[in-house]
């Protein structure tokens, strides 16, 4: 229990505290300076939008997969996936405001708000009255249903993913350096956050179990609602829709890349883990 509180100490301090405003600052950098003059100059606000909104909400679906390819512990997951769900609801769309507007970009408080209750609010309410439905029969009755809803919950989040990028296709093809540019902020935000959660949590003692999927937790983004919000502020045809795209074509590489360093550095871990001990 000591192990899980502090590696959900980490990854809400990473989440929250570091990758919004690491992101924040890496679409300033290259969007904005590096790649400024490679870019359209009427979308680098909403380049940089686009990737803020990405960075500022944990990832909640995917997690799991990557949490389940690094064997880590499942209650932990669930854990840190339900205590971000509800910061969430409360944080993201403060967060949002405010680091666009410390960006110059302006946008309407009503339209973050309908997003935080469309693609937060009402699907977290339908799945606790659906998980309180299903525990009223008993436990072994609701094991047996998430078994059987399992592969069509994993399905319907490839077709999400073939229909984001069925629809960006033409601009995804149409415009490869753009793509490639967006990716850098992405590559490293990614990397730098996963690292630091894996490190922090090595310092501090938690066991593989609990750190590997807080690491990946800590680097995942929620891009379902990150997309949703980009076109709902933006428009489908906007710079901030593609870059929510873009991160989800670079994110799935790169985690199964962080997946596989986690793995590859379980004994290392272990023995740095002991002595830190």
């Amino acid at each position: 229990m000591k192990a899980h509180s502090r590696g959900i100490g980490v990854t809400l301090f990473v989440n929250w505290a570091v990758k919004p405003f690491s992101m924040a600052f890496l679409g300033w950098l290259f969007i904005r300076h590096v790649f400024a003059d490679y870019l359209p100059q009427e979308q680098l606000d909403s380049y940089v939008a686009g990737l803020i909104l990405l960075a500022a909400a944990p990832c909640t679906a995917m997690v799991f997969v990557w949490s389940n390819l690094v064997k880590g512990d499942p209650y932990f997951t669930l854990s840190q996936v339900a205590l971000n769900d509800a910061i969430m609801i409360f944080a993201f769309a403060p967060l949002v405001a405010l680091l666009l507007g410390v960006a110059s970009i302006a946008v309407p408080w009503n339209t973050l708000f309908i997003s935080v209750v469309f693609y937060i609010v009402i699907p977290v309410i339908i799945a606790q009255l659906l998980r309180r439905h299903l525990l009223a029969k008993g436990e072994s009755g609701f094991g047996h249903t998430m078994e059987r809803i399992a592969p069509f919950s994993m399905g319907a989040l490839l077709v999400t993913l073939v229909l984001l990028f069925a629809l960006q296709g033409n601009a995804i093809v149409a415009q490869p350096l753009v793509i490639a540019m967006l990716a850098v902020p992405i590559l490293i935000q990614v990397l730098f956050n996963s690292g630091l959660a894996y490190w922090l949590n090595r310092r501090l003692g938690v066991a593989h179990c609990v750190a590997a999927p807080s690491a990946l937790i800590g680097a995942s983004n929620f891009f379902e609602l990150a997309v949703a919000t980009a076109i709902s502020l933006f428009g489908f045809q906007s710079g901030a829709a593609l870059a929510t795209v873009v991160g989800v074509l670079i994110e799935v590489p790169v985690m199964l890349l962080v997946v596989k360093i986690a793995n590859a550095t379980q004994g290392w871990y272990g023995r740095t883990a002991r002595q830190s001990n």
